[in-house]
């Protein structure tokens, strides 16, 4: 995927440029970008895919149709960002806090996640197909229509969230706490919750539930 380019006024080229691998000049054009959120609070359709952000705050910023896949994210504050319709598939995020953040059709696919806090946050019709999430936290947060399909959550709290809808089908859990969440209304098995099939399947799912997530009390 090609980097977003500015012109002489600093505004998003709809023309094509380079990816980070082929630009001909890699450090330059990423501190464009950089300079462009840093400048920015509404940032629409910026492709900075590959990119490293390390040390940086997105607090308060919000994101339309942007592109941040394979991009790696390091000690990121982020409160109360914004995203809608934007891409970080595959990115890696060490030590990040997305506290209070309003996060609605967002792809998150394949992503790594290290000691990163969403708590407190709206996460809604998101995907997070096929993470890997370790000491994490989704505390208080909103997951409605989410999907975690064969993702990896390790270490991580699930705790006083609203999961319906929200879909762990074929997800690997260890010390995964969901308590006090609405877990009934979520997907843990492909025939669903018994708020779908109508049929007094909870008892048994609840006891698949179990088997498969510790740390719940």
């Amino acid at each position: 995927m090609s980097l977003s380019t500015f012109d002489d006024q600093g505004k998003i080229l709809e023309t094509r440029s380079y990816c980070l691998d082929h630009t001909p000049d890699p450090g330059k054009d990423s501190q464009k970008i950089y300079q462009y959120i840093q400048e920015h609070e509404t940032i629409v359709g910026i492709n900075a895919s590959g990119l490293i952000f390390r040390d940086a705050t997105f607090s308060n910023k919000r994101f339309y149709g942007c592109n941040f896949s394979h991009c790696t994210f390091n000690n990121i504050t982020s409160q109360n960002m914004r995203s809608r319709t934007s891409i970080f598939d595959f990115a890696i995020f060490n030590d990040c806090n997305l506290v209070n953040s309003n996060i609605l059709f967002t792809s998150f696919s394949g992503c790594t996640f290290n000691h990163t806090l969403f708590t407190s946050s709206d996460l809604i019709q998101s995907n997070f197909n096929g993470i890997r999430c370790f000491q994490s936290s989704f505390d208080d947060s909103d997951l409605f229509n989410s999907k975690f399909l064969k993702s990896d959550l390790i270490n991580t709290s699930f705790r006083n969230c609203n999961l319906k809808r929200a879909d762990f089908f074929s997800s690997k859990r260890e010390n995964v706490s969901f308590k006090m969440s609405n877990t009934r209304e979520a997907r843990f098995r492909r025939n669903g919750s018994e708020i779908y099939t109508g049929t007094g399947s909870a008892q048994n799912e609840s006891q698949e539930f179990l088997e498969n997530s510790t740390g719940n009390q």
